[in-house]
C-alpha cells in the first residue's frame, strides 16, 4: 500500500495536494484497492462551489460505489476527463493521473486540519481489524 507523504487525507479516503493556488483531489491508493476495478466516474460541474464535507462525486468500481467528500471548501477549477474514458487511471496512478478534481480554496489552511501521511497509514490499519 502507497500512503503518499506530500498529501494530506481524510477518513473518507480522499486525498488533497496543494499545487500552486490550487488544491488536487483524488482517492487514495487503499481506497482504490478496496474498491477494485474503477468503471466510472461522476465529477461535479466546473465552477460548482462546495463545502468541506459535501459530497462532489462518485467513484463506481465492480464491487461498490462510494460517494467522494470534499477536504476542503472552494470552486472546482478542473475535472480530470481522462477519467471519463480511462477510469481505471485512479487505480494504476492514484496519487498521480488518477486525480479527480482540481479546486480553487477559499481556505487553503483547512488542509491543516487533515491527516498527513504517518496518521492516516494508522487510522487505515485499525479499519483492516
Amino acid at each position: 500500500m502507497n500512503f503518499d507523504e506530500s498529501v494530506r487525507y481524510q477518513e473518507s479516503h480522499e486525498w488533497a495536494r496543494k499545487d500552486g493556488d490550487l488544491i488536487v483531489i483524488g482517492v487514495s491508493d487503499y481506497a482504490q484497492d478496496e474498491l477494485g476495478d474503477v468503471v466510472f466516474v461522476e465529477f461535479p460541474s466546473v465552477g460548482a462551489t462546495l463545502k468541506k464535507g459535501d459530497a462532489f462525486g462518485v467513484v463506481e468500481s465492480v464491487k461498490a460505489a462510494s460517494d467522494l467528500y470534499m477536504p476542503v471548501t472552494g470552486t472546482v477549477a478542473e475535472v480530470n476527463e481522462v477519467l471519463s474514458d480511462k477510469p481505471e487511471t485512479i487505480n494504476e496512478s492514484p496519487f498521480g493521473e488518477g486525480w479527480i478534481i482540481k479546486v480553487k480554496p477559499d481556505d487553503a489552511s483547512e488542509l491543516d486540519s487533515l491527516m498527513d501521511a504517518a496518521a492516516y497509514r494508522s487510522f487505515t490499519e485499525g479499519l483492516d481489524d
